[in-house]
């Protein structure tokens, strides 16, 4: 393990506002951040915007607008969308900025020098919608349509410059093979590696610039083309550290965080994070990522989310969402409602039966019953622990569990058996309570020792399910903490085994930390 952790989400295109879906790549970046920051790591979180491409001229020129305009428009919702949803991100980066054109030209020129970029000529399909070059047999499969948003393909003729992409290909499938790691979850890895198998062409990677009114990067051998919009963006994971050097104030800002811990991206780019990424990488002789990991789709309510069928899950949807509840209850649910990898539905009901039954009867049950039996009994101040029975020992198994296992969970991206492990503690500790019935033996004064260790092992457990909830839930956890006079600055390292709760330490009891939801 190495001291440093550089997780990306995709960069999303500027043709259209945010939505459930990018909200749920971005939290999910974002846990991971928070939670190896607090686990001592040097910590490097990216997101940004992709704006180039002919998908964007069109968007634009429907609006009437140019393709800068209409960027620099869609881009403040998502920058908005992230301060909302209490997004750490370290940059934020637009593929139209300088820093970024200039280093996708560098790239793309040593690719040149390499030879690994030819004159050709492409004729074929072409997916607008996904930016994407398609063979004759999947356009033929697909009858002619995008496999993703069924519209028609385009026919392209024209001369094109290559990427040798086949070239790369045996040498990326040993990797694939030598690395289960690489491509996750495991189906997606063996969907990458079954078509890889099947055997690949080379990659047209530049269109004429003319096509797309002037927007794009200009190749560096050849301005008349502009580069291929995934080479382009695919490339910002890595520009976004500064790296190449090319003489600017950015030089060198990130480079000691590459390679990538995890690119976080869904189902529907895989390929050409999987395939064109690391193979560009391996030409230009790059470490390659250590993870790419897709996550699944979203349903609502059941059926394929549809702005006409009314169940889209929009920025105001989600607005309204964080407004009923609270950034850090969507935030909860998006982690806690579908295992990552796996598609996924969105549920207003589900959100509610799991608002209160895990989160108001659960998490905030144990707190507030804590907090008021310590007010009640020791006049606010965690009493000392007393000596242990086998009574304490499930609950502190649980936390023990949770200390040691949720760095685990959290490599492997498995966010829904990490709020297991908070989960079974929580559970534990109610049951502690209900089976040592701490309000009895408060009226018998010689069972005033045993009385101190029952509620400072409760205290104990809802202080380390607060810390390990954080990376999720981080301002009502940070909230709560506060209220245990606890600071909310303490690192797993430093607070998170069993036993480091002091005692005498005050706490207060406030509003309910989740009111239940009728």
């Amino acid at each position: 393990m190495t001291d440093t952790y550089y997780v990306t989400t995709p960069i999303y295109y500027v043709n259209d506002k945010p939505h459930i879906g990018h909200s749920y790549t971005t939290i999910a970046a974002d846990v991971l951040a928070r939670f190896f920051r607090l686990a001592g790591r040097d910590v490097r979180f990216l997101t940004g915007t992709d704006e180039h491409g002919i998908k964007i001229v069109k968007a634009a020129s429907e609006k009437g607008v140019t393709p800068m305009e209409l960027a620099d428009e869609v881009v403040v919702h998502f920058q908005e969308l992230w301060k909302d949803l209490d997004i750490s991100n370290d940059d934020f980066i637009r593929t139209s900025q300088p820093r970024h054109e200039k280093r996708v030209q560098n790239l793309v020129a040593e690719l040149v020098k390499r030879d690994e970029i030819y004159l050709g000529k492409y004729e074929g399909w072409y997916d607008e919608g996904q930016e994407e070059f398609v063979t004759e047999s999947t356009a033929r499969d697909s009858e002619y349509k995008s496999v993703i948003n069924d519209r028609p393909l385009t026919r392209y003729s024209e001369e094109s410059y290559f990427f040798r992409l086949g070239k790369w290909a045996p040498r990326l499938i040993e990797h694939i093979e030598a690395n289960p790691g690489f491509v996750q979850p495991e189906a997606r890895r063996n969907e990458v590696l079954s078509k890889l198998k099947m055997g690949v062409e080379d990659l047209s990677i530049s269109r004429r610039i003319e096509k797309l009114g002037g927007w794009g990067v200009p190749m560096p051998n050849d301005p008349a083309h502009s580069v291929y919009v995934w080479i382009d963006a695919l490339s910002n994971y890595y520009t976004a550290l500064g790296v190449p050097e090319i003489g600017d104030e950015y030089d060198g800002v990130g480079g000691k965080y590459w390679p990538c811990d995890v690119h976080l991206i869904g189902k529907d780019i895989l390929w050409f994070h999987a395939v064109y990424w690391p193979c560009v990488l391996m030409a230009l002789d790059i470490p390659l990522p250590r993870c790419i990991f897709a996550h699944g789709w979203w349903t609502s309510e059941g059926r394929k989310m549809s702005k006409s069928m009314g169940n889209f899950i929009s920025r105001e949807d989600i607005a309204s969402i964080c407004e009923e509840y609270s950034v850090d209850v969507y935030r909860y649910y998006l982690m806690r409602a579908v295992t990552f990898g796996a598609d996924g539905d969105f549920s207003r009901t589900a959100l509610r039966e799991r608002y209160n039954g895990e989160l108001a009867n659960g998490i905030g049950n144990l707190l507030s019953r804590t907090f008021k039996m310590i007010g009640k009994y020791f006049d606010g101040e965690v009493p000392p622990c007393g000596q242990t029975t086998d009574a304490e020992s499930e609950v502190i198994a649980a936390a023990e569990k949770l200390h040691t296992s949720a760095g685990g969970f959290m490599d492997l991206c498995a966010f829904e058996k990490y709020l297991d492990l908070i989960s079974s503690l929580t559970t534990a500790t109610n049951v502690y309570i209900e089976r040592t019935q701490p309000f009895k033996l408060a009226k018998d004064d010689s069972q005033a020792e045993r009385l101190a260790t029952i509620l400072y092992t409760c205290a104990e457990a809802v202080r380390l399910i607060l810390l390990y909830l954080r990376p999720i839930m981080p301002a009502t956890c940070e909230r709560a903490l506060e209220a245990m006079g606890v600071s909310a600055e303490a690192t797993f390292s430093q607070a998170g085994a069993w036993g480091a709760l002091e005692a005498s330490t005050r706490v207060r009891q406030g509003d309910p930390l989740f009111p239940r939801k009728q």
